[in-house]
């Protein structure tokens, strides 16, 4: 007998967080995929409690030989999420490929299938930050791991398959758990690391007139946020689509800036400095989920505070560096 849940990229940022919210739950049973590999991604697993651990290669070959059990229900969360990757055939077949084979298999083994998408799929945001099914075909992203993700999705729209699975649009999520993703972390985590060491934080300059510098603008989530949103299609099997999970609210970065200094209790000292070259033609310098999809699903937005999730993020933090040493 198979185990009742799989999740992938399980001992990654979002999806450690998934596991300890499904523990909290009484879950148990669980199948944990990932690659560790020699890096410091395994400490997201101290705590933890599942099944089993299956490498991430090796669930891609019991899939293909058709010698996995089935569960009753997939979180696909395990990607490549860094938006610099160079490689498009390793994004084309981790990110594409693999979220297509684990869909297929999910689908007809009867297993509920939620994976992650991503905002990036927006691109520089002129078309808008819609979820809408008729909108997602015009899309256009600025990197290939946006393209990648966005691979997908229109796969799965083309076929219908939204009627039967979820995918979510994760906007600018942050919180515990993301000391393994080196650059990809947030700038919560990048802000502590830099304020703790000289007490000056560093953020990019705005190359774009309409914008003056620290006046770009997300939609940042708090990582417990996103999961909840996540949980709420697993306990609501009868619901499927493509969602954004935002908070419908986009911040500046002086606006965060300003809550990891409060949050550390640290005088406000930012300094400017200029974007690298290769990334000012696929920076997005605004996004703002559109969450009516999301409502009308009976989800509603993740509600916790820029300065709330900053202060829980940052008490986290000064808590490992404290024990550390």
């Amino acid at each position: 007998m198979g185990p009742r849940i799989i999740v992938t990229g399980g001992a990654g940022f979002i999806g450690s967080n998934l596991v300890a919210a499904l523990n909290a739950r009484g879950e148990r049973d669980i199948l944990l995929v990932d690659s560790l590999g020699d890096g410091p991604k395994w400490r997201n697993l101290v705590g933890l409690e599942f099944a089993d651990y299956l490498d991430k290669a090796e669930l891609r070959e019991r899939l293909r030989a058709g010698r996995l059990d089935a569960p009753a229900v997939v979180f696909h969360l395990g990607a490549c999420s860094d938006t610099t990757e160079p490689d498009a055939g390793y994004l084309m077949d981790n990110n594409t490929r693999y979220t297509r084979e684990l869909c297929e298999w999910s689908l007809a083994a009867g297993a509920r299938f939620i994976y992650a998408s991503s905002a990036a799929t927006y691109g520089d945001g002129s078309r808008g930050y819609d979820d809408a099914d008729a909108v997602t075909p015009g899309l256009r992203p600025l990197n290939m791991y946006g393209l990648s993700k966005q691979l997908f999705d229109l796969w799965a729209l083309r076929r219908g398959l939204f009627e039967r699975i979820v995918g979510l649009k994760y906007f600018n999520v942050y919180g515990p758990g993301e000391d393994h993703k080196g650059a990809m972390r947030s700038v919560v985590h990048k802000a502590f690391t830099q304020i703790a060491a000289g007490g000056t934080l560093a953020l990019f300059r705005s190359h774009r007139p309409e914008y003056r510098d620290g006046e770009q603008r997300r939609d940042f989530v708090f990582v417990g946020d996103a999961v909840a949103v996540t949980l709420h299609f697993w306990e609501h099997p009868e619901r499927a689509g493509l969602f954004n999970c935002g908070t419908g609210r986009a911040r500046t970065w002086r606006d965060l800036a300003r809550a990891v200094f409060a949050a550390m209790g640290r005088a406000e000292r930012i300094r400017f400095i200029d974007m690298p070259l290769e990334l000012r033609g696929r920076y997005q310098y605004h996004t703002e989920a559109a969450t009516a999809k999301l409502r009308a699903a009976g989800c509603e937005p993740p509600p916790t505070s820029l300065e709330d999730g900053v202060r829980a993020t940052i008490e986290h933090l000064a808590a490992g560096a404290a024990a550390a040493g």
